[in-house]
């Protein structure tokens, strides 16, 4: 069963110094406190969840279903409505807030954001193909796809073949980033590497799924340091 999670704003990319020399590159994200809006139960929708809400937005923006939404609700409105599936929801009651102390004994982040966009894309950028050849009468097609459909049956181009095209814009996930450092002051979080999107996009932030065993950069340090202390014990 899924647990909850966070939405933060993509701030940009750092990098990260450590007293071993190394230089981690790093993204920061600014993740806002979700506010519970709505419990939802098995009885009523046939699934166990709860509704979070973040972001502010202002009155005049919000249509009349949704300011009578909130308002019955008797919660400030919220920019984005998320819903998280839980197991039960007995621990949960309208009006909780979480913030990002529900990663503090996480190591790894799941992220989902969308890509940047790139319009209209040919071939060669898309897909990364090798275009046609550069001399011997090949006539300013250099960066074409080439043929796409067949000449006899069925004669027609079957969905989902590889052509010039809408690129980017798409939402992906990244799995397995690991937190490097946590500013609960400012509701700053540093993920190792790169996440898709642009500056000031929005990101799911999730805990990670799979079940990882691989050691985090602090615990490779912490282990060096050992290794050393110990050889120079022996000296």
């Amino acid at each position: 069963m899924n647990e909850i999670g966070l939405i933060g704003t993509k701030i940009g990319m750092s990098r990260q110094f450590y007293k071993t020399g190394q230089s981690i590159p790093v993204t920061v994200l600014k993740v806002e406190k979700g506010r519970v809006v709505q419990l939802i139960n098995k009885e009523k929708r046939g699934y166990n969840a709860i509704q979070l809400g973040f972001g502010k937005i202002k009155n005049s923006k919000l249509t009349k279903a949704m300011k009578g939404y909130f308002s019955k609700k008797n919660t400030e409105p919220k920019r984005i409505l998320k819903e998280f599936r839980v197991k039960s929801i007995e621990d949960y009651k309208e009006g909780n807030e979480f913030g990002i102390e529900i990663f503090k004994d996480s190591k790894f982040l799941d992220v989902r954001s969308k890509t940047i966009g790139k319009g209209f894309a040919g071939a060669m950028k898309r897909h990364n193909f090798g275009g046609l050849r550069a001399s011997h009468g090949v006539s300013i097609s250099h960066r074409a796809h080439g043929s796409t459909g067949q000449n006899q049956d069925p004669g027609k181009v079957f969905k989902g073949k590889k052509m010039a095209g809408h690129m980017g814009d798409k939402l992906r996930s990244v799995q397995n980033l690991e937190i490097v450092k946590t500013d609960l002051e400012n509701g700053l979080i540093y993920l190792k590497g790169s996440i898709p999107g642009s500056k000031n996009s929005e990101v799911l932030l999730k805990k990670a799924v799979k079940n990882i065993k691989k050691l985090t950069i602090n615990e490779k340090i912490e282990i060096l340091e050992k290794s050393k202390k110990s050889k120079d014990k022996k000296k």
